[in-house]
């Protein structure tokens, strides 16, 4: 399973170049205090990441790892681990980035903010990672765009009737109770929702034939 997620890992070293333009130019604008950081990096990892389905598709991947030893299962593991270390590591260069942007424009460190804002970038992009990938799986990436922009609106439709219509006194109790833990509860929470997932991906890739 390393060689296959060092294979997705060399497939994105061509786009290395432009994070690095990217990080520079968002960390100038993080400065100028025109733009907050803290999210686009590591979400940037996972749009980076589904490029590699695109070229697993084009180069017919899927019809050669599927003749290897538990090629369907280190396959979808290796592409949700892969993801996972590029997002860790663009969280680690978003952190150091905004203690720095912080200090400089502030001369203080705003620990507590900038780990809810950590925490709040991760989940985020874990979110996406866990929405998406099963998605792709299942249509394709061209298909999945179509088949994302459709849930994506039927989301903000359904949210909008609950919030209308639904009484959320006890949610939001619940939440309140839970403010003080409530960093562990979220990254416990992304944790089952990516293994979630990934266990949905590799059912669907189980079944695909190529």
């Amino acid at each position: 399973m390393i060689g296959l997620i060092k294979k997705d890992l060399a497939m994105i070293k061509g786009n290395f170049k432009f994070l690095a333009i990217f990080i520079i130019l968002y960390f100038i604008l993080g400065l100028m205090g025109k733009m907050d950081i803290s999210f686009i990096l590591p979400f940037m990892s996972v749009i980076i990441m589904i490029s590699t389905f695109s070229y697993d598709n084009y180069n017919k991947w899927d019809a050669y790892v599927i003749t290897l030893p538990n090629g369907r299962k280190n396959s979808v593991k290796s592409k949700y681990v892969a993801t996972i270390l590029l997002v860790l590591i663009l969280t680690i260069v978003t952190v150091l980035l905004s203690f720095i942007i912080a200090y400089c424009r502030y001369h203080i460190l705003d620990y507590e903010e900038i780990l809810s804002l950590t925490t709040g970038s991760i989940f985020g992009t874990l979110l996406v990672l866990s929405f998406m990938y099963p998605i792709i799986y299942k249509f394709g990436v061209e298909k999945a765009r179509i088949v994302i922009c459709s849930l994506v609106f039927g989301i903000v439709i359904l949210g909008s009737l609950i919030i209308k219509y639904i009484d959320l006194t006890g949610i939001i109790k619940i939440l309140n109770l839970m403010q003080n833990y409530w960093i562990i509860v979220i990254l416990l929470f992304a944790i089952l929702l990516v293994y979630a997932s990934y266990r949905l991906s590799l059912k669907i890739y189980l079944k695909k034939e190529f």
